[in-house]
């Protein structure tokens, strides 16, 4: 019906051209001045572009559109009389420091490896990738703290969400980026501008339960159900099993947490994209497609990644003869052919195998903390406040699909998990309960409404 659904894709190298230096010099100017005057505004430039990443190559280095923004974020700040409040605010903050020192020992933790790695580069760039998160978790709630604008956030994350699934709908007759074979057929599997299907459908953990949560826990806008709609449907047409299970569970926890007389309209709303995913799904190869989101069979032609049971048995057998600190981080892709199948390279398609294999029980540990921190810091907050709510559901989400994917090793989505994180942190300091001998926050958090940005607060 769609002709040709999947197109081959090829890796290019980009190298920094005269058009990626004026456009990361525009970004910078820009975010770097709107960050100095509203530090929400800095926020919502670093969702925007997170998921458009521009690639350009210095080097051994990638240069990315949203490692500018968030250099950009941090001088505007830089440039602000009361960063230093904010930063002692931050250090003090009961609520932000299990995230914090988790962050901080994900960081150690793949900084050790480096000793013991055989290939040392990969591993000084999975050790500058945490350290890249756990600056971005701080700078955003700097920004928050300074700016407390939920509807902002709102605002660049239903943007954001739409421009990504809008883009990944139309790979439906463009053509996918991936695909799997169906009696003789290619099936695509949408990615939009994310790496790839499993990508995308952790992405989407991420941003429908806070857009869900706005729904339920704001006046709601008839675009943010669209946008349920919209997200659902790109899920189901990810075709990823985990994914699909993961972001039903976070929905249905949104759903459960928040007593809402939305509720009808939003689960209305989320079970017309899903079936509107699943009646393409039937065009292409009749109702028996529809049998992979019930099966649990490995895919059978995987082309050079590799089958879970292969990943898995290698990451065990190499974590065995290194239990200590592992192989090295970034090493496992390279390290495959010493004990499994020549022509594969990937990760092991699990966070938690692939932080044990390639960190030891240091890394392992330091990740399954941070886990745990995501989900247990937001729990015991006000689910009453969107952003608090969504930190929860997304962070459970994305904990149960990292068991069979390994997401946050792509900066898109691992960028996108600790801005949210940062988000949720934020609105705790600023809306929870003070601690005993403590004094309240000094400015009442400013909720979302549906209509445009307010005018500038005082300060």
């Amino acid at each position: 019906m769609f002709g040709h659904p999947v197109v081959d894709q090829t890796i290019h190298k980009h190298a920094l051209d005269a058009l990626g230096i004026f456009a990361y010099l525009l970004a910078f100017f820009a975010v770097a001045v709107a960050t100095r005057r509203r530090p929400a505004l800095g926020v919502a430039a670093v969702i925007a572009v997170d998921p458009f990443a521009l690639y350009r190559d210095v080097g051994d280095t990638t240069l990315t559109l949203p490692k500018i923004v968030l250099l950009a974020m941090i001088a505007g700040l830089a440039l602000r009389r009361d960063l230093g409040g904010a930063l002692r605010d931050l250090a003090n903050d009961r609520w932000a420091r299990p995230l914090l020192v988790c962050g901080a020992l994900v960081a150690f933790a793949t900084a050790l490896s480096i000793g013991v790695a055989e290939h040392r580069g990969p591993a000084v760039r999975e050790t500058l990738k945490a350290i890249e998160y756990f600056v971005l978790f701080c700078t955003v709630v700097v920004a928050l703290k300074l700016d407390p604008d939920e509807l902002v956030v709102r605002v660049a994350i239903g943007a954001t969400l739409g421009a990504v699934t809008v883009l990944a709908l139309s790979q439906e007759v463009l053509g996918a980026p991936s695909g799997f074979w169906f009696f003789n057929h290619p099936i695509p599997r949408i990615a939009g501008p994310l790496e790839g299907p499993n990508q995308l459908s952790g992405y989407l953990g991420l941003t429908l339960p806070v857009v869900a949560a706005f729904v339920l826990l704001r006046k709601p806008s008839r675009w943010e159900f669209a946008l349920l709609a919209l997200g659902s449907m790109a899920l189901v047409l990810t075709l990823s099993r985990a994914g699909t299970v993961a972001v039903v569970l976070s929905l249905a926890l949104v759903v459960w947490l928040a007593p809402s007389p939305q509720r009808r309209n939003a689960l209305l709303s989320i079970a017309a994209g899903a079936a509107a995913g699943l009646g393409i799904l039937v065009l292409y190869g009749s109702t028996s497609l529809l049998a992979r989101f019930s099966s649990v069979a490995e895919v059978e032609r995987s082309g050079g990644v590799g089958t879970r049971g292969v990943l898995w048995r290698a990451a065990w057998m190499l974590w065995r003869q290194h239990p200590l600190l592992g192989i090295g981080a970034g090493n496992f892709e390279l390290e495959i052919p010493k004990v499994g199948p020549a022509g594969v390279r990937t990760h092991a398609n699990s966070l938690y195998l692939q932080a044990l294999v390639e960190g030891g029980a240091p890394l392992a540990a330091a990740t399954l903390a941070t886990v745990a921190a995501s989900i247990f810091s937001f729990a015991r907050g006000p689910l009453r406040q969107p952003l608090v709510l969504g930190a929860l559901a997304a962070s459970a989400g994305l904990a149960a699909h990292q068991i069979f994917d390994l997401l946050v090793f792509y900066p898109k989505v691992g960028g996108m998990w600790w801005i949210v994180l940062g988000a949720g942190v934020a609105t705790l300091g600023t809306v929870a309960a003070p601690t005993p001998g403590r004094p309240a926050p000094a400015r009442p958090l400013r909720k979302a409404g549906t209509g445009a940005l307010g005018p500038r607060a005082s300060r």
